[in-house]
């Protein structure tokens, strides 16, 4: 019997649309998963009569495998990824090859690369993003560990990765955790986005007073435009829908509790860390966790009074407002993150690759989007491009729309609706393009009740003041 190319272990949705993926792109696949009826269910039904071929037990799954051996991991991340890990062991040899393709935080990835590089065992963090559909048909791949790693498969996850214009939606990231370093900050970018959108939403919805059917005309077409993305059209789709049993829109019988599974929560976290303020993420993981807070909120609703929402001069106009400044803020959102990327490859010696990354990020993934073909091309242009915001293409876009972001984070205001995403990108733009910020009264405060020192613009050196 022929070998198998590649072993996947872990057969929830994600792991099978994987190897149906790889299978349909010529490559022949060992399976295993920890409930052997799991796999049973999977070889009579999706992977009948397909080059795939189930072990029974990690011994199997070994002995099914060409050499030098490639096994794939997917379960949940944390503990159950270094189970499995501990169960490979004993049938790893030098330069076999294991990939996590799960959620991994970036810092489980660095030892356990650690750990198995000091046995002669390669190792790749492989970050997937496009959810079961692109796991199926084409997701975005972002590959962390040894090059010498990455090129033991870099033929399958160029088979199975998402095109655009011709080029596979996968790079190698560089090294260690790189990879699920990239993906978590992509992550964290996608909560920004979805907070936004979600933004201009409740403006559009309960300000201006548009209904479910205009909504869904309003996306469709910046659809076809600058904000051209999948989240954007899915948006548009969504609103679109209508429940049978009502006959409402979906979107208004659906609770606003937002859930989320940490890894915006990470992204925030890493770059309080790295000392690089990402407020819009910030924002977004806030508004989360405050959407759970259901009941206070109804609570609050009765006894804390804001303005009454006045009805728009020119609704047309408004709309106009809200899609530049969602640009806007989607720029100023974007700038966080790659400014967040650029601290970590300084700090971790990742020499990422942000020209590619905005390119692997154009397709499959969640946040794909007609934008990052620009955001590819600035840092093509830009060599050591320090900021989004400075490459000349999105500074004259800033330039343009930046007035919409202003009057609609005033709007939100005078209406009483929050806005912390447009907000908090508003505000990041305004502090960064600030020559000088009130942190000089901050450091002074600091040296009155805690000695904690300051320097002067107008001379060199470290001060104290004795302010009494």
């Amino acid at each position: 019997m022929k070998k198998c190319d590649i072993g996947l272990i872990g057969l929830a949705v994600m792991g099978q649309n994987l190897v149906l993926n790889m299978e349909r792109n010529g490559y022949r696949v060992g399976v295993y998963n920890r409930t052997t009826e799991t796999t049973m269910r999977f070889m009579e039904g999706p992977a009948a009569g397909k080059q795939i071929a189930a072990a029974k037990s990690i011994e199997e799954l070994f002995n099914l495998l060409d050499r030098p051996r490639k096994v794939m991991v997917m379960v949940k991340a944390g503990n159950p990824v270094d189970a499995v890990i501990e169960q490979l062991l004993p049938f790893l040899d030098v330069g076999d090859l294991v990939i996590d393709g799960g959620n991994s935080y970036y810092k489980d990835t660095e030892r356990r690369a650690r750990q198995l590089m000091e046995k002669g065992i390669h190792y790749l963090g492989a970050g997937i993003s496009g959810g079961e559909e692109g796991a199926l048909w084409g997701p975005s791949i972002m590959p962390g560990g040894q090059a010498e790693a990455y090129q033991m498969v870099e033929g399958i996850f160029e088979a199975i990765a998402a095109r655009v214009d011709g080029e596979p939606c996968v790079t190698y990231i560089g090294p260690r955790g790189s990879g699920h370093y990239v993906k978590m900050v992509h992550n964290g970018i996608e909560y920004g986005d979805m907070q936004l959108i979600a933004e201009a939403y409740d403006l559009l919805h309960r300000g201006a007073g548009l209904n479910a059917t205009e909504l869904h005309e309003v996306f469709r077409n910046w659809n076809h435009g600058l904000l051209e993305s999948f989240l954007i059209e899915i948006t548009a789709q969504i609103f679109k829908r209508v429940d049978e049993k009502t006959g409402q829109p979906l979107v208004e019988l659906i609770m606003d509790e937002a859930g989320q599974k940490g890894t915006g929560k990470w992204t925030s976290q890493e770059a309080f860390d790295l000392g690089v303020p990402v407020p819009t993420i910030n924002s977004a993981v806030s508004a989360r966790i405050l959407s759970a807070y259901k009941a206070e909120r109804v609570q609050a609703a009765q006894v804390l009074r804001g303005p009454e929402i006045s009805p728009l001069a020119d609704r047309k106009l408004f709309i106009q407002q809200v899609r530049d400044a969602l640009y806007t803020a989607k720029i100023s959102s974007y700038a966080q993150g790659f400014a967040m990327l650029r601290a970590a490859s300084e700090e971790f010696n990742y020499d990422l690759p942000f020209e590619k990354i905005a390119k692997i990020w154009r397709g499959g993934c969640i946040i794909r989007a007609r934008f990052l073909n620009d955001v590819s091309d600035a840092f093509r242009q830009g060599g050591d491009l320090r900021n989004l915001l400075l490459a000349p293409f999105f500074r004259d876009a800033v330039q343009t729309h930046q007035g919409a972001l202003r009057e609609v984070v005033r709007q939100a205001a005078a209406w009483g609706i929050p806005a912390p995403g447009f907000s908090a990108s508003l505000a990041y733009l305004d502090g960064y393009r600030s020559e000088r910020l009130p942190a000089n009264l901050i450091q002074a405060q600091r040296d009155l009740f805690g000695a904690h020192t300051y320097k002067r613009v107008d001379e060199e050196g470290i001060f104290h003041s004795d302010w009494d």
